[in-house]
């Protein structure tokens, strides 16, 4: 049986990220399903399969889905740009970030994630690793699949003394398991194990995680060393730097995702790539809170002897943006300043931890990353007709300094189309907005907590 794909997206310029990096001038990609049929000439594939629907991308470029490999979903989106940028980390988790999750109902978890799911989509985010709800991750995972995001989905839970919700190891591993059976793998949304991390487990819940990430091929991600905080911690309990406790207990491996893992040492940086652990690398968060990525960031070096690095935008109130095309530029731009090394990683290596090695470093890359016949349909449609695409150059350097997802016209996931003309179809956007607008306020009023504005703000008629 001849299968005829459902779509041709024909006459745009395809980045296939396939590895030989082609990219296709006025090509095509064929839609079968939820699957890439093929990639090639526009000429040839409507030669091949006369009569299939056409989505016209003339002057467009076509990537592959953008990989998000460490987003809040929960909490931060409904206090955008509220948390103050002038306070240290730890005062916008305690006194800002605890006080929303408490006061979190659980619609409010799904209103949280289907806003932060509905951005990604229309900056091209196609795949999204979540870092971890508190209570609902149910309600999380019914607002990616309503919203028709690909991704991950995980709940938090910690085993130390003296920390409000704290739980025994097993229990906190029972909801662990809990969760990567309610959405096994091959799913739209996944389950993943999810730990917060930094001091938060004791040695038996962080080798529990990892024996049940190895167990259940879910994968396992948490936290790790964005400050200095981190290291302080574990040489002052364990005599040891983070990494090197988590070698020692066996958690480190090709199953662990480690967001942030920016104060490393020489020791921690050749255990982290010779065992393979990946890193979710979120540089805007480290500007925002002003962590010192500048000055112990190593994100290109491991990058450049063969790490697995792949790129996240954080929480609402530190990465602010979930736009990987944003990250990906800052994470080039700090790696050429740092070294002052204008031949430091650039473009090209920040578009693949957008996207192939994003999906190589979440555990994804058979199946997403590239536009290639077999792998699943999440594509993105570039609009390259504005003022920042003309002239046009090499594709690469304008999909990464350039332009970001203000760019997206078009995107597809496995096949279903989410976001038309920049808009997401899924969600009816302004009804969201109202809705977001009156829960952003009860929640506020909920936890105690009044905005503080920078400048007076003055009603005028």
């Amino acid at each position: 049986m001849v299968l005829v794909p459902d779509l041709l997206i024909t006459g745009g310029d395809v980045v296939t990220m396939n590895t030989r990096r082609e990219v296709l001038l006025g090509g095509a990609v064929a839609i079968q399903g939820d699957t890439i049929a093929a990639a090639g000439a526009t000429g040839e594939l409507r030669a091949r399969w006369p009569g299939v629907p056409e989505l016209d991308a003339t002057g467009c470029v076509v990537t592959p889905g953008m990989v998000n490999a460490h987003q809040h979903l929960t909490g931060d989106p409904l206090a955008r740009a509220c948390i103050p940028d002038d306070i240290a980390s730890d005062e916008a988790i305690f006194q800002w970030s605890v006080p929303l999750h408490q006061a979190h109902r659980p619609q409010d978890e799904e209103l949280s994630a289907l806003l932060a799911c509905v951005e990604n989509l229309r900056n091209g985010v196609t795949t999204v690793v979540e870092a971890g709800t508190v209570a609902h991750p149910g309600r999380v995972a019914a607002a990616m699949l309503r919203a028709g995001v690909r991704g991950t989905v995980g709940t938090w839970g910690w085993d130390v003394e003296g920390v409000p919700h704290s739980a025994p190891a097993w229990e906190v591993l029972d909801r662990l398991r809990a969760v990567v059976d309610a959405y096994p793998a091959g799913g739209l949304v996944e389950g993943r194990v999810t730990l917060v991390g930094h001091g938060l487990a004791s040695a038996g819940l962080l080798a529990g995680a990892a024996d049940l990430a190895r167990e259940t091929g879910a994968g396992l991600t948490m936290h790790m060393s964005p400050g200095p905080a981190d290291a302080e911690h574990y040489l002052r309990t364990t005599g040891r730097r983070p990494l090197l406790h988590l070698a020692d207990l066996g958690v480190l491996g090709p199953h662990l995702l480690l967001a942030h893992a920016v104060w490393l040492d020489d020791a921690e940086v050749d255990a982290l790539v010779g065992s393979g652990t990946a890193v979710a690398y979120c540089p805007w968060a480290y500007l925002r809170l002003g962590q010192g990525v500048t000055r112990a960031g190593r994100h290109a070096e491991i990058l450049t002897r063969g790490g697995r690095v792949a790129l996240g935008c954080d929480a609402g109130n530190a990465g602010d943006a979930a736009d990987i095309l944003r990250a990906a530029a800052l994470a080039a731009g700090l790696a050429k300043d740092t070294a002052m090394d204008p031949a430091a990683i650039g473009a090209p290596e920040a578009l693949e931890m957008a996207t192939i090695r994003g999906a190589e470093a979440i555990g994804m890359a058979g199946r997403i990353g590239s536009v290639e016949p077999g792998k699943l349909a999440d594509l993105v449609v570039h609009d390259a007709t504005g003022p920042q695409w003309s002239p046009r150059g090499d594709v690469a350097q304008q999909l990464v300094w350039s332009t970001d997802g203000r760019s997206v016209r078009d995107v597809f996931v496995g096949g279903r189309q989410v976001v038309r003309g920049g808009r997401c179809v899924t969600v009816d956007e302004r009804a969201l907005r109202a809705e977001v607008t009156q829960a952003s306020a009860d929640l506020l009023s909920r936890a105690g907590i009044a905005v503080r504005h920078h400048w007076p703000h003055v009603w005028s008629n």
